[in-house]
């Protein structure tokens, strides 16, 4: 039995899964979750990272693979944080990957959250059996990532499919990644709730299913931005399927149509029918899972 754990590491918690290799496929075996810590900063949250990974392999036995998911960018080559937009503390320079991989004495794979979020509903989820798909999580930040006949697509630089991070709104409010007017810094979760006077986007969803007039308006607002963004990857990537995650893709037609209308409402030049617009199938676990296959794969 060789078995492979993903870490995805978020703001709020860590996700965990650990994959099976079974006739050619890999079916999840076991998942965990724990608090990040992130206020604790780098230190507190490799502890963090490590222990959620011991509870796991407690569980299961040791692992062949580590994959480890982190929301924002590193040197491919040691490991060591270049930016961490939504995580305090002293990131710059930080040596993650490598103080995980020697606590845990397994090799170790890092990928960015929304790459592994893609890889995991690309190869096992929403996505799987489509040629190309673009996939997009909503949360905390604004990730994606592009899958080409089953590989992602990274570019030259590396860094391809950041769609959080196309400029919708020029001179608009500042981004995590120091730039202005990103898709994330006018449609991520804080964002939205405070476009609804609402303490969490969960709230909003809620209290827009009820027909709350402020609510639908911030969800609206919000979709449009994503309207602009995703309509621009439809007409330059084309796309089969795209796979929206995150809190927003789970709240139900009421808040994802509006997503999809703004979409198609901007796509003159690609027939509807040639793409389709769906919501992620793993849930909150689909990092994990993509950060497992990252391990295997190192795409």
């Amino acid at each position: 039995m060789t078995l492979h754990l993903g870490l995805d590491l978020g703001g709020t918690n860590i996700k965990s899964a650990v994959l099976e290799l079974v006739v050619d496929e890999y079916e999840v075996v076991a998942e965990g979750s724990l608090q990040t810590g992130a206020e604790g900063g780098p230190d507190t949250v490799t502890a963090n990272l490590i222990k959620a990974a011991r509870q796991l392999g407690d569980k299961t036995g040791p692992f062949s693979t580590v994959g480890l998911g982190v929301p924002g960018h590193f040197e491919p080559d040691t490991g060591r944080i270049i930016i961490f937009p939504n995580l305090p503390g002293g990131w710059p320079g930080y040596p993650l990957r490598d103080k995980i991989q020697e606590a845990l004495s397994t090799p170790t794979w890092m990928i960015n959250d929304a790459r592994a979020f893609t890889l995991g509903e690309g190869l096992m989820g929403a996505g799987r059996g489509r040629g190309t798909v673009v996939c997009m999580t909503l949360g905390t930040g604004v990730g994606g990532g592009i899958m080409i006949d089953g590989q992602l697509h990274r570019g030259e630089s590396g860094v391809a499919g950041e769609l959080g991070h196309q400029i919708v709104m020029p001179d608009g409010p500042v981004c995590g990644c120091g730039n202005r007017g990103c898709v994330e810094a006018v449609t991520r979760a804080g964002v939205l709730a405070a476009l609804a006077g609402k303490e969490t986007a969960a709230e909003v969803y809620e209290a827009a299913r009820d027909g709350d007039e402020r609510s639908v308006a911030a969800v609206q607002q919000v979709a449009d931005y994503l309207g602009i963004g995703l309509a621009n990857v439809v007409t330059m990537i084309g796309p089969g399927r795209i796979v929206i995650g995150g809190g927003i893709a789970e709240a139900g037609a009421g808040v994802f149509g509006p997503i999809e209308d703004a979409v198609r409402s901007r796509v003159t030049l690609v027939p509807d029918e040639a793409y389709e617009i769906v919501p992620a199938e793993l849930g909150r676990s689909a990092g994990a899972i993509g950060a497992a296959l990252a391990g295997v794969i190192r795409p």
